[in-house]
């Protein structure tokens, strides 16, 4: 239910052709998202082998085991929209999202992540779809403006 309300209210951005989940897991998030998003690609990337049953059920259609920072340079500017809900786990995940952002793209960031994280050269805070409340988890949207 979660993912399907974040999904929804995320519609009210453009559709992406290409979408990066961080942290997907079992791929809950890409596979609601679809049902706003039939025509994106939705992508994950996840430490665990979770990533690969995921890519089994069709969740996803590119599987990427490790985490963002190992797979950041070679996905450079290929995604139009980056989900990390997950806390941070390093600081350095946001300029890795940013990475593989391309020029315009937006970023999905959730619980643990604040508006003040998105505060870095490259990155601005949407004010118009800034926090979308969800049970008890804040989630805000910033888009790679360089």
């Amino acid at each position: 239910m979660r993912h399907r309300l974040t999904a929804r209210a995320l519609s009210a951005l453009p559709e992406p052709e290409s979408w990066l989940d961080v942290g997907t897991g079992y791929g809950h998030f890409p596979e609601a998202a679809k049902r706003f998003f039939p025509y994106t690609s939705f992508d994950g990337v996840d430490p665990t082998g979770r990533v690969e049953h995921a890519l089994a059920r069709g969740r996803v259609e590119e599987a990427y085991r490790g985490h963002l920072a190992d797979v950041a340079p070679r996905l450079r500017a290929r995604y139009d929209v980056v989900s990390v809900f997950g806390p941070p786990a390093d600081p350095a995940e946001l300029h890795c999202a940013l990475t593989v952002l391309r020029p315009g793209g937006h970023i999905v960031l959730g619980a643990g992540w604040t508006p003040a994280d998105a505060e870095i050269p490259g990155c601005a805070v949407l004010s118009g779809l800034r926090r979308i409340p969800l049970l008890h988890d804040h989630r805000f949207v910033a888009r790679k403006t360089a």
